[in-house]
């Protein structure tokens, strides 16, 4: 199946288009800029989400759950922060329909305008600190420590699936402090939280860094980003943490008396991933014959193929096949024995090919006679027999080999796109001919930064934490420089 796949060279974009509807991970829904993420897709987000879930949790946060509606007026509490996002929100003005007098369905009641308009959440930092408000009084109520899963709606103008649509998945952390100590720490440490889950289980490798202040989040004061870089040398930013100081704490009059018995604004912060990472995980990993999944996400880790011509052939292998089945999901393994008798073997081959799951087994008549079965590897496409004595441990082992191919394989092509570069002309090359990181010297103004990317559509993606100080001039204005920061074209 993956022969009907564009190939990467010969249209990445296409390619991405294409793999995403044909692995049945989502698809174009009937509204404008929304995606229906598919079964197959939705089961990779939920491992995706549980293992989060699970990191957020064993870092003391909880979960809640805050209004989808947010009134218009919350949003002009915070002048920076409205001002990011006034052009893609969507605005609810009526609360209610009725039957079209001229017959033609139904319209939208004039009597029915609402006092106040509601927006469809972009983000939740305006309802959430109206809330906090009244959950803080004293010291004693800080920290508070909070996330949210849910969506949002940005009223994107062009949409790719998972990528950037208008309504997508995400989850939300927003925390308060009794000191920027404190917040800035919850920042920082929620950074480390994706760079971690993006690495270790995405097998997704990261530059961790900041934000230039044309780039931080509206709001904030600073925003921690982790920057990944994809196949068609473009990167990608998968995960932010921002900490707010104590903007939104003086937006809604959020204050607490502190141990001196002073009163005292809220010091916060907010972090998020959104079901972009699924765009992320395609595109770093997959191949011109379809998903690569790292085990760690993938909804199936091994399925079994029977191979048999006569229905006592299959009771015989499926006998042996349960066996191996029961002592892989004794070891934590989710397995898929495959005995669809309406489908050949060598279609259930492309199509698990095509969907990524990590290890097959194909065992026939003649494997049992041998003790042995026919074990095929997606990450490398590769084959070999393995003796059924002990098999679950070696799956166990395959298991995790794969999932360090994978990283070390993607993290050696990023590494391998990261280009020091001295002057605007080598940038511009660069940038043309090979794409990727370019890792060059930059003035610190924000007039610079908007002239860098109005001539060549390059950002800065972040200034790499623990980057070293280095003397310098930057290389559009000439300007000195004290460090070099992370350009690229991005999605």
């Amino acid at each position: 199946m993956g022969k009907f796949l564009t190939s990467r060279s010969e249209n990445y974009s296409q390619w991405y288009n294409e793999l995403v509807v044909k692995a049945d991970l989502a698809e174009t829904s009937a509204v404008r800029g929304c995606m229906v993420i598919k079964p197959y897709g939705y089961a990779i987000w939920e491992k995706m989400q549980r293992q989060l879930d699970n990191m957020f949790k064993e870092t003391g946060h909880v979960n809640a759950y805050f209004p989808l509606l947010i009134p218009k007026s919350f949003l002009s509490k915070e002048a920076e922060h409205v001002e990011g996002f006034a052009k893609e929100c969507a605005v609810v003005t009526h609360h209610r329909l009725m039957n079209d007098p001229n017959g033609k369905g139904v319209v939208v009641d004039p009597e029915a305008r609402l006092e106040e308009e509601l927006i469809i959440r972009p983000t939740s930092e305006t309802i959430i600190w109206n809330t906090y408000k009244n959950w803080i009084s004293s010291y004693r109520d800080l920290p508070i420590l909070c996330n949210q899963w849910a969506n949002v709606m940005r009223w994107e103008m062009r949409t790719r699936l998972f990528l950037r649509t208008a309504e997508f998945l995400w989850q939300e952390g927003h925390t308060a402090h009794a000191t920027r100590e404190e917040a800035e720490a919850e920042a920082k440490k929620m950074l480390e939280v994706y760079a971690e889950f993006a690495e270790k289980y995405m097998a997704v490798p990261v530059v961790k860094g900041v934000k230039s202040a044309n780039e931080r989040f509206a709001g904030a004061l600073d925003t921690y980003t982790i920057e990944a870089m994809m196949q068609d040398g473009k990167a990608l930013q998968a995960g932010t943490s921002h900490f707010l100081g104590q903007n939104f704490a003086k937006a809604f009059e959020v204050q607490f008396v502190n141990k001196e018995n002073q009163l005292e604004y809220v010091w916060a912060t907010s972090w998020g991933v959104s079901t972009r990472l699924m765009g992320a995980l395609i595109m770093t990993h997959s191949d011109d014959n379809g998903l690569v999944l790292p085990p760690c996400l993938a909804p199936t880790q091994v399925v079994i193929v029977p191979i048999y011509k006569k229905a006592e052939e299959l009771e015989a292998i499926s006998a042996k096949v349960n066996e191996i089945v029961a002592k892989l999901k004794a070891k934590g393994i989710s397995v898929k024995f495959d005995d669809n008798d309406q489908k050949k073997p060598g279609w259930k081959f492309a199509e698990y090919e095509l969907k990524g799951v990590p290890v097959r087994l194909a065992i026939g008549n003649r494997d049992l006679e041998n003790n042995s079965v026919e074990v095929a590897r997606r990450d490398t496409l590769t084959k070999e027999q393995m003796s059924l004595d002990g098999i679950d441990e070696a799956i166990v082992k395959l298991l995790d080999d794969i999932q360090a191919n994978i990283f070390n394989k993607a993290k050696e092509y990023r590494d391998g796109m990261i280009t020091k570069v001295d002057t605007y002309d080598e940038f511009k090359r660069v940038l043309d001919e090979k794409g990727g990181f370019v890792y060059a010297h930059w003035d610190g103004t924000t007039e610079t930064e908007e002239k860098i990317k109005e001539e060549t559509k390059a950002t800065i993606r972040c200034i790499p934490i623990g980057n070293p100080l280095e003397d310098g001039v930057c290389i559009y204005s000439g300007k000195p420089s004290k460090q070099r920061v992370l350009f690229a074209r991005s999605y």
